[in-house]
């Protein structure tokens, strides 16, 4: 069983992946595969310091993802590049992963997180897609928590895709603006589900 969480940002979906963690799941972070391919000297590293320029490194040669993210944030063309090189190398990863899980555990339960599920077309990679939802107001206190301020954290809640159209592709909704435990009682009865689906039953 393989299932896809997503939601917007700052919705909590780090959270719900860890409690699926706790209960037994394998978790595919697909924001750290996204570190780990633009690491220094690996291809995709190269690719982009060649579009980019090497103004866009830290002093260790890593990427300033910050800085990175600035350049791209207003600039569909230059996403739309800078997503043709990572998100190949973010795949081939992900599937090497999980061949791995799947040859040691056949019968694994795998989340994916994947922030862009939706909007990148990644449908494919999962038997199933969850969605964690909070509501804009919850989303915009939690970016002010972050240190941006009102205008970036807006900017950013409205340049993904409405809820709405990710819940559209919903096998389950994971509401997250309540309390801890009101999360953790919606996780236990997915990832139930999940096992169900699976054919097991949860230990």
């Amino acid at each position: 069983m393989i299932a896809g969480l997503t939601g917007g940002i700052a919705t909590g979906k780090s959270t719900v992946a860890a409690l699926f963690r706790d209960l037994g799941a394998r978790v595919i972070d697909f924001d750290a595969l996204a570190h780990r391919v633009m690491s220094p000297g690996l291809k995709a590293w190269e690719e982009i310091v060649k579009f980019f320029g090497t103004g866009i490194l830290n002093p260790d040669r890593t990427i300033n993802r910050k800085e990175l993210g600035r350049l791209v944030f207003d600039d569909p063309e230059k996403l739309a590049r800078l997503n043709s090189i990572v998100h190949p190398a973010v795949f081939e990863e992900d599937r090497k992963i999980t061949a791995e899980i799947l040859a040691r555990d056949p019968d694994a339960v795998i989340i994916k997180e994947i922030p862009l599920l939706v909007e990148a077309g990644a449908g494919h990679l999962v038997d199933k897609i969850i969605v964690v939802h909070a509501s804009p107001e919850v989303q915009l206190q939690r970016l002010l928590g972050r240190g941006f301020n009102r205008e970036e954290a807006l900017k950013r809640i409205n340049a993904q895709a409405p809820p709405g159209e990710k819940m559209k592709w919903a096998d389950f909704v994971i509401y997250n603006d309540g309390c801890p435990e009101e999360t953790r009682k919606q996780v236990l009865e997915v990832y139930r589900q999940l096992l169900s689906c699976r054919g097991g039953e949860p230990e």
